[in-house]
Order: C-alpha cells, then structure tokens, then sequence
C-alpha cells in the first residue's frame, strides 16, 4: 500500500507529530490532490485545545487543516470538471462532522470535495491561493445563506444594490472575503479596521474604513449610514457583535448580524496541564456575554446568529462559490486572495510553530505552510 505523511493529532488535546498515513483514492464525487501550501486558522488551534466542547464529533487520531491548494492527482468517477495536473485550491473538510481524517488539510496528500474546489489561474501561487478557503467559506455562509444575510449572489458584473453592508472587522481573514464578496455582489460596503490596514480594505472596494480602536467609530458609523439602507452586519473580533447592534439599532434596512467570534477569546486555554484553570472562567464570561448580547439586541430590535465556517458545503452556497463564481472571479483578477500570505517555511513539521505564532496575534495577512517539492 503507498503512503504519504501528514500532520497527526494523536489524542484530545494532545500534541501534533508527523507520522506515516496510507493514501486514499478519490470517491466518486472527490479529487486527489498533492499539497503544495496550506494556511492555518484560529479553529485548528482551538480544536488541539478544546476539540471536545467545540468538535465533539471527532475521532483519533485526526488530521487538521482547512486551506489548501496543490495539484490534482486522481479524480473521481463523476468528475468532470477537473483533470490530472490541474491547479486547484479547496476547502479540506476532514474537521466536519460525516467526513474522515483523509479531508484534513494537514498532510502530503488529501481529498477534496469537488463541490468545494476551485481551479487557479496559472498566475497565481499556490502560497496566496492557499489563504482563501475557510475565511471565503465563513464570509459566504454570513453573507449569502437563507437563515443568515440571504443577499444577492456575487457576480463577475455585479448590479448595484442600493444597500450597505457593515463588516466590524474587516483586515481579518473572515473581513477581508466578506468586502470583497459583498462588492461583488453589488453592495455598498463600509467597515472597520485599524488605519494602517484601511488603504487595503479600500483596495478590496470597502467605501469607506473606521478606526476599530476609537471609541466614537459607532457613533461615526450610524452617522455616515443616515440615509442608507443597511442589508445587515458581518461581526468579526471582540467587541464587534456588541458595536455592531448599536449600529444596526439605529439604521434603515436588514437588522441582522453575522456573527463569526465569540464574546470571549479561548485563546489562552492550555491543551494540557491548567486547563481547567482559564477555560472555566471563559466559558463561564462567555455565557455571561451570550446573554447580555442577546438582551442588548432584544432591546434594539436586531436578530443575530452565529456563522458556522462549513455550513456551505451542506448547502448551495458551497457550490455557487467554488463553481459557479470564484473560477471566473479569479482568472480574471476580479476576486484577490486576502489577506496576504506571509510564508512561515516548508514541512509539516513547521505547521504547530505557525499555529502558535497566529495565536500571538496576526493582522492583515495569514500564515502558510509550503509543502511537496521546493
């Protein structure tokens, strides 16, 4: 039996190892690919630390990893939209639940839905193609699923639509797809960051960026809205789904949010030793913080609803992206992978040392991991 390596989660809260993992061949509706770069995500690091709260489902040993692009190796028998050698990047669903450890992204080969994959143009790097799967995914599960925003659908020659959209959070990876899908399906977009990140935001088509650090930007935001409908609210970072519905609170239009983070950050809860120490106080801030939001919302007359980053593969929205719109959107330069990949190195090996430095903090760009031949 061939085999390849991969990225092994040994156990619950265990430590990464690379080991060993036979190959496995494409299902009818799958494709083969040889690695080339993966990106990494909050959600890998919370699921080595609290798989079993937030990942129940999963089974060990397990192969993480969401982003990835490379070369298709073998297509399934339905497949006809993709041939050996083609260049692709997809979104690697071995962390969801139904799928198997030979989805997960973190290895020398993996399995990709067809559904859930785009070609690449030749001009583009398989280094920034990596950076796109599971932030567009969560974009487009806000923005575009019926239980969420339901805006239009992106096109390569989009219609106005006469509305805004806010995005607290927009230099995020999560922010950052969400501007540019939002514009590409016609909307106006305004959003927040911090100013040394708003000429990019601006360059993805946001109108107009706020500073997220002043306190006034809500009260600066509900002023530049006046007149405007809103078609809703993308809420990304701490502190945004609370900004976001005072300002939804006060505007014309859609009083929905998309919320994609917590009220309260996981990010210092130890895999191992103490864990029980810093997880208890958060989980406990964070049902204190669910209802306040949701009290605070009551009050104001807005909806929210958390994101779940692959609900689209369950629904249309997966397939409208990877199929009908990024192909074109990408070859034609419409659409830009963001934020900007910032290399760490190349190996396996090197994917917990990007995890780490990630959960240090990161702005405006993502972390990625090249593999297969230099």
């Amino acid at each position: 039996m061939t085999s390849h390596e991969a990225l092994i989660l040994g156990k619950k809260r265990g430590p990464f190892s690379v080991h060993v993992v036979p190959d496995t061949a494409p299902g009818m509706d799958e494709i083969l690919v040889s690695v080339r770069a993966v990106a990494v995500n909050p959600f890998e690091r919370l699921i080595q630390s609290m798989g079993d709260i937030i990942t129940p489902w999963m089974t060990y040993p397990a192969i993480l990893g969401s982003d990835v692009a490379g070369d298709v190796i073998a297509i399934g028998s339905n497949i006809t939209r993709f041939k050996v050698g083609d260049r692709v990047a997809g979104f690697a669903a071995g962390g969801e639940k139904g799928r198997r450890s030979a989805e997960g992204a973190f290895q020398e080969q993996v399995i990709l839905m067809e559904k859930m994959t785009t070609p690449l143009p030749d001009n583009l790097s398989f280094e920034a193609a990596s950076v796109l799967p599971l932030c567009l995914t969560t974009a487009a599960a806000g923005l575009f699923q019926p239980d969420f925003l339901a805006m239009r659908h992106p096109s390569v020659q989009p219609t106005p639509a006469a509305e805004t959209l806010v995005v607290w959070g927009g230099s995020t990876s999560v922010g950052c797809n969400a501007i540019q899908l939002a514009v590409a399906a016609g909307y106006d977009v305004i959003a927040t960051s911090s100013l040394q990140n708003a000429p990019y935001l601006r360059s993805l088509g946001a109108r107009a960026v706020y500073d997220r650090h002043s306190p006034s930007t809500p009260s600066a935001m509900i002023e530049g809205l006046r007149g405007r409908e809103v078609c809703g609210a993308l809420a990304i970072g701490k502190g945004s789904a609370k900004a976001c519905i005072d300002i939804l609170g006060s505007t014309k239009g859609q009083r929905f949010i998309a919320i994609a983070t917590p009220p309260v950050s996981f990010d210092e809860v130890p895999a191992g030793r103490g864990r029980w120490q810093k997880l208890l106080p958060a989980l406990i801030q964070m049902v204190v913080g669910n209802i306040s939001l949701a009290l605070r919302a009551r009050r104001k007359g807005v909806k929210t609803k958390f994101i779940w980053g692959g609900a689209p593969l369950h629904n249309d929205v997966g397939p409208m992206i990877y199929r009908v719109f990024l192909p074109s959107a990408l070859a034609s330069g419409q659409y830009r992978p963001a934020p900007e990949p910032e290399i760490v190195g190349h190996g396996l090996q090197l994917i917990p040392d990007a995890l780490e430095r990630q959960r240090k903090g990161v702005s405006a760009r993502k972390l990625v991991v090249t593999l297969g031949p230099r």
